[in-house]
């Protein structure tokens, strides 16, 4: 008999079944367990959502895969997240093809307040290598998580930079945890572990890095962050990519300009042109742009000057609680409550004073 997170871990070697879909049956039905043991409610809402889907089965090749990487996982202290977890990433719940459940080794806290994804080249130049150390060592004052993707070039310089500032990290990998890719890259992983980072898949045990895996890995990098930075890159490439999936999630995205001359910089360039991405030539500018720079407000009694509704004050102390907050967090905080009227109270705060909306959809007490 498979535990629930062996259920979880059989979804993926379902065809036709993807993350968009799964999210939806668990949502209904509640747990894995319950779509594979002939649940009559699951059963009835999948074939409303397709009749052509195949009915969820456990054949033998699935069991020995799915046990031999739980036994696995065990050894090498890997752990899931899945959509109905505590501490799933509140981000992603905004992001309609975010993945149902990804592996994980290190740190699991995924929600942190402030969140910015590094990406660019692998064949960085001393420019942008500075650039990328000048930046993250900025964002240290205000304790900003650093997501990459492990790559080398940009992505290690990110990585190594925030270990030396003491900076949460966490890296997403294209492959399989036990496949560490690039390998000249096997001690920085074990860094970021060992100093409460993570690293991140949503590809199962022996999954190799695959070039059709990278496009998939990236809309994680996006996903996970408040703000994706375009350090160094060429007109094509991963980082490209990731940074026009951060824009169509509504993410802030950010370029370093370069030289004319250096078609290393065409891509920043051209993110730039086409007003995808702002510029940034600092951390500060960041925290700047971010609205991350200011302090706190304090705290004042705002039922002494102007009328707030139930719902209202709910929002309000959900934000003096936490500080300056995005509005994933707020819709994630505020579970009664859905999105669009999640999104009609805060109009009416910013209507009414109380609320101010800054860069990176971050709510601030005025």
């Amino acid at each position: 008999m498979l535990n629930e997170t062996q259920y979880r871990m059989a979804l993926q070697y379902l065809s036709n079944y993807g993350n968009i879909i799964i999210k939806r049956i668990i949502d209904k039905c509640g747990s894995a367990s319950a779509m594979f043991n002939d649940s009559a409610l699951c059963q009835d809402f999948i074939r409303k959502i397709n009749k052509r889907l195949p009915r969820p089965v456990i054949t033998d090749e699935i069991r020995r895969r799915v046990e031999e990487e739980y036994a696995w996982m065990e050894r090498a202290g890997v752990k899931t997240c899945f959509v109905t977890d505590d501490n799933y990433p509140h981000r992603f719940h905004n992001c309609n093809d975010s993945p149902y459940m990804f592996y994980y080794k290190g740190e699991g806290e995924f929600s942190r307040q402030k969140s910015v994804a590094i990406v660019g080249t692998r064949n960085a130049s001393p420019y942008g290598k500075e650039i990328v150390r000048k930046i993250v060592s900025e964002l240290a004052a205000c304790n900003t998580t650093i997501v990459s993707g492990l790559a080398e070039g940009i992505d290690t310089i990110a990585h190594e930079e925030a270990l030396a500032h003491n900076l949460h990290t966490v890296a997403v990998l294209g492959s399989g945890l036990d496949r560490i890719y690039p390998a000249s890259n096997i001690q920085l992983s074990r860094n970021i572990v060992e100093n409460s980072g993570a690293l991140i898949t949503e590809f199962p045990y022996k999954s190799i890095p695959d070039k059709k895996n990278f496009p998939k890995r990236n809309r994680i990098i996006a996903a996970l962050a408040d703000a994706v930075i375009v350090a160094e890159s060429a007109t094509k490439g991963g980082s490209i990519i990731t940074a026009y999936i951060a824009h169509s999630y509504n993410r802030d995205v950010f370029a370093v300009p370069g030289s004319v001359f250096q078609n290393s910089h065409a891509g920043c360039h051209e993110l730039i042109r086409r007003n995808i991405a702002g510029i940034i030539t600092s951390g500060n500018e960041l925290m700047e742009m971010m609205g991350w720079s200011d302090e706190k407000p304090k705290t004042v009694q705002r039922s002494l000057f102007i009328e707030l509704t139930e719902k209202e004050k709910q929002i309000i102390s959900l934000i003096e609680h936490h500080g300056d907050c995005s509005v994933d967090i707020i819709n994630n905080g505020i579970r009664n409550f859905t999105p669009s009227q999640v999104a009609g109270i805060l109009l009416g705060l910013e209507l009414k004073g109380v609320l101010e909306c800054r860069p990176g959809k971050i709510y601030k007490l005025v």
